[in-house]
C-alpha cells in the first residue's frame, strides 16, 4: 500500500507528546560515544546544528532531537571552523565524544546553509538521522539495467516455470491520490454459502532485487522508505519503486499473490501463496471509491467496477467484525496533514481525512499478513514476524488507575487481554476524554517490532502476523518474499535463512524507529513554521498531557504546544500518578479538559510552540 507522497505526511500525535517529555534529563548522563549512530549512514560522533560566534571561535547549538542533557553546546576552536560562516546550519564532528556534557569540542565538516531555507532545514533532518537521498552508482547501474516492464520473453519463461497468469481477473489498486509506489492490488469474488475469495497481489520485488546484489545491500541498509513532509527518501531507486515494481494500470506486473477463501464469519478457511502475473484494470483512490459508494459520485471509467467496490466493502465489514470480536485494539488518533506551497512553506495543517475505504485495504492486508505468517510459523520455517508483545503489567495497571480517575471502573477478571482493553476504549469512544485514554494506553504498551520469533501481535489480538504487503518500501516484506520464493521452488535454504533472519529483524526495527523520528521532526518543523504566522491568535484545544515544565495542549488542527507553568498566575505541581497539573488556588488541568489558548511563540529552529491560556 503506497504511502502518502510529496507534500503529505501522517504522524501519530502521541509520538510528539513522548518526544517532548523525553527532553527531560535522564537519570544518568549518557555521553555521545555511548549513543549508537543514526540511520543507514551510521556516521559516528556527528552533530547537526547552528554555528554561533564566541570570543574564542564558535559553538554549535544542536538541532532538536539531540538530547540536550547529553550534548549541550559543542565548542569549535578557530582552527576547527574550516571557513564556516557563523549563523549557518552545519555538521560538526565531535572530537572528544567520551567527554562530559558542555565539554565537547568539534570541527566543522560540512556547511549546509541558511537555517531559514526549507531545503537546508530538510537537509539538516537528513543528516541528523543518517539518511541519504542519493543512491550509490553501483545501485543505479543495476537499476538502469532492468526493463521498465517485464518483456514478453520474460513473461513466457516465468509462466513456464510455474508463475500463474491472473491477467483475466478483475484487479484494481487503491491508494492515495499522490502515491507512486503501488505495491498491492486486489481481486475479489463472492462464492456460495456466503463465502468470499480474496486475492491480495503484492509487487514481486524479490524477482529483481536478488540477494547479494548492490540493490539488495542498499535496500537492506536503508530498511524502509522515509516520508518527510516534502519528499520521499525511497528504499529502492525510482526506476523500481515507481516503475518496474509499481502495480501501475494496464501493464503486466510480476506479483506474489496470497489467495484466500474466507467464510461468512470472516475466518480464513484456506489460503495459498504463489508467484503470479497480473495486469491492474484501474488505479483508484480512497476518495474516488468513497465518492462512488457514499456520495453518489459518477465516474464513467469505474461503472464496471462498482459491483467490485460494493463486494469489497461487504467483505471489509465482515473482517472488521471478526477482528473486533477477538479483541483488536483500534486506536483513534488525529494524524497530521501538512499542505505546502511550491517553496515548501506550510499553507495549512489539519487532521488527515480518513474514510471507510481506507479500512478496506487495511482489513485485506491484515488478512494476507496473518495467513502468510501462520503458514510459515506452522512449518517452523525461518521467517521475519511483526510482533507486538504483551504490555508491562505495571504500566497497564497505571493506565487503569488513570481510567478510574475519569470514572471508568472496569476491572479485568484476570490477566488484561486485548479484548478487555478494546471494550474499554469502545465504552469511552464518545466521551471527551477518549483521545486522552487512547494516548495513555498506547504509551503503556510495547512498541511493535520485527522478530525472528513469533510472539504474536497483542494489539491486533493475532497469534500470527508479519509484514508481507509492502516490499517496495519495507525491507522485511522484501526479505520474506525471498524466503517464500525459496520455499515455493523447494530450494531447501532453511539453514541459510536461519542464520540471517534475526539480524534482518533487528536492523529493520532500528531503521523503522529512525524513520519515524525523522518524519516526526519534519512535521514538528512545519507545524512550528505554520504557527509562527499565527502568533497572537486564539484557538480552542484539549489538554493532551502534562510534565513538570507545563501542560501540553492539542489544537483541533492536531498541532500541539505547551503552556509553561511559568506563564500562569498560580504555582502548579505536576502529579505524575494522576497525570494532571494542580494549582495552588485549586485549578486542575487534566488530560481531556477543553481549553482555549493563544499562541505565544513558535520557533522553527527549536520546533517549540508555546501557548498561554485564555481565561
Amino acid at each position: 500500500m503506497g504511502r502518502h507522497n510529496k507534500r503529505h505526511i501522517k504522524i501519530r500525535l502521541s509520538g510528539r507528546v513522548e518526544r517532548s517529555k523525553s527532553q527531560l534529563p535522564p537519570a544518568r548522563e549518557v555521553t555521545v560515544a555511548e549513543m549508537p549512530p543514526r540511520g543507514p549512514l551510521a556516521l559516528e560522533n556527528q552533530c547537526v546544528g547552528i554555528l554561533k560566534e564566541t570570543r574564542d571561535g564558535g559553538v554549535v547549538v544542536p538541532d532538536p532531537g539531540y538530547p540536550a542533557s547529553s550534548y549541550g553546546h559543542i565548542i569549535i576552536r578557530r582552527n576547527q571552523l574550516n571557513g564556516a560562516p557563523y549563523g549557518m546550519k552545519v555538521v560538526c564532528e565531535i572530537l572528544n565524544p567520551s567527554a562530559k556534557r558542555a565539554e565537547y569540542e568539534g570541527r566543522i565538516v560540512e556547511v549546509l546553509g541558511d537555517p531559514g531555507s526549507n531545503d537546508v532545514a530538510m537537509l539538516s533532518i537528513l543528516r541528523q538521522f543518517g539518511l541519504n537521498s542519493v543512491f550509490p552508482a553501483a545501485v543505479m547501474d543495476e537499476a538502469s539495467s532492468l526493463p521498465l516492464s517485464p518483456t514478453e520473453a520474460q513473461i513466457e519463461e516465468a509462466l513456464l516455470h510455474g508463475r500463474r497468469d491472473l491477467r483475466n481477473l478483475q484487479t484494481i489498486t487503491i491508494d492515495g491520490e499522490e502515491a507512486k509506489d503501488l505495491d498491492d492490488a486486489i481481486s475479489i469474488q463472492k462464492l456460495e454459502k456466503g463465502c468470499y475469495r480474496l486475492w491480495v497481489h503484492i509487487a514481486d520485488v524479490s524477482e529483481y532485487v536478488r540477494e547479494g546484489t548492490a540493490l539488495d545491500t542498499e535496500a537492506s541498509l536503508r530498511g524502509t522508505s522515509v516520508y518527510l513532509v516534502d519528499r520521499v527518501i525511497p528504499m529502492l531507486p525510482p526506476r523500481l519503486s515507481n516503475g518496474l515494481c509499481s502495480l501501475n494500470p494496464h501493464v503486466p506486473r510480476f506479483t506474489m499473490t496470497c489467495e484466500m477463501k474466507i467464510g461468512p464469519d470472516g475466518q480464513i478457511l484456506d489460503s495459498e501463496i504463489y508467484e503470479s502475473l497480473i495486469e491492474s484494470d484501474a488505479r483508484t483512490s480512497y476518495n474516488e471509491i468513497n465518492g462512488v459508494l457514499f456520495e453518489e459520485k459518477h465516474i464513467e471509467d469505474y461503472v464496471s467496477l462498482e459491483p467490485m467496490f460494493r463486494l469489497m466493502l461487504e467483505l471489509k465489514r465482515v473482517l472488521k467484525e471478526k477482528r473486533k470480536g477477538r479483541g483488536t485494539i483500534d486506536f483513534v488518533f488525529p494524524e497530521t496533514h501538512v499542505d505546502l506551497d511550491e517553496e515548501g512553506k506550510p499553507t495549512d495543517v489539519h487532521a488527515y481525512p480518513i474514510n471507510e475505504i481506507h479500512g478496506v485495504i487495511e482489513e485485506f492486508m491484515i488478512a494476507a499478513n496473518e495467513a502468510v505468517a501462520e503458514r510459515f510459523d506452522k512449518m517452523e520455517y525461518p521467517f521475519v514476524y511483526r510482533i507486538h508483545e504483551e504490555p508491562d503489567e505495571l504500566k497497564i495497571n497505571e493506565f487503569l488507575h488513570v481510567a478510574r480517575l475519569f470514572g471508568e471502573n472496569q476491572r479485568p477478571s484476570g490477566k488484561v487481554t486485548p479484548l478487555f482493553l478494546s471494550e474499554l476504549l469502545d465504552d469511552v469512544q464518545d466521551k471527551e476524554y477518549a483521545p486522552a485514554l487512547n494516548q495513555l494506553l498506547l504509551r503503556s504498551m510495547a512498541k511493535a517490532k520485527y522478530s525472528e520469533k513469533n510472539c504474536g501481535h497483542f494489539g491486533l489480538a493475532s497469534k500470527y502476523y508479519c509484514h508481507f504487503t509492502s516490499p517496495i518500501r519495507r525491507y522485511p516484506d522484501l526479505y520474506i518474499h525471498r524466503i517464500i520464493k525459496s520455499w515455493i521452488h523447494q530450494k531447501h535454504q532453511k539453514q541459510h535463512f536461519q542464520g540471517l533472519v534475526a539480524d534482518v529483524a533487528y536492523h529493520s526495527s532500528e531503521m523503522e524507529k529512525n524513520s519515524v523520528d525523522a518524519e516526526r521532526a519534519s512535521v514538528d518543523l512545519k507545524c512550528a513554521e505554520y504557527m509562527l504566522a499565527h502568533v497572537g491568535e486564539e484557538f480552542p484545544g484539549t489538554v493532551s498531557g502534562a510534565c513538570p515544565a507545563g501542560v501540553f495542549v492539542q489544537l483541533q488542527n492536531t498541532i500541539e504546544g505547551m503552556v509553561p507553568f511559568s506563564s500562569l498566575n498560580e504555582y502548579f505541581e505536576y502529579d505524575e500518578r494522576r497525570l494532571e497539573a494542580r494549582g495552588s488556588r485549586g485549578t486542575v488541568y487534566r488530560i481531556g479538559r477543553k481549553v482555549k489558548v493563544k499562541v505565544a511563540s513558535a520557533d522553527p529552529l527549536t520546533h517549540h510552540i508555546d501557548f498561554v491560556f485564555v481565561e
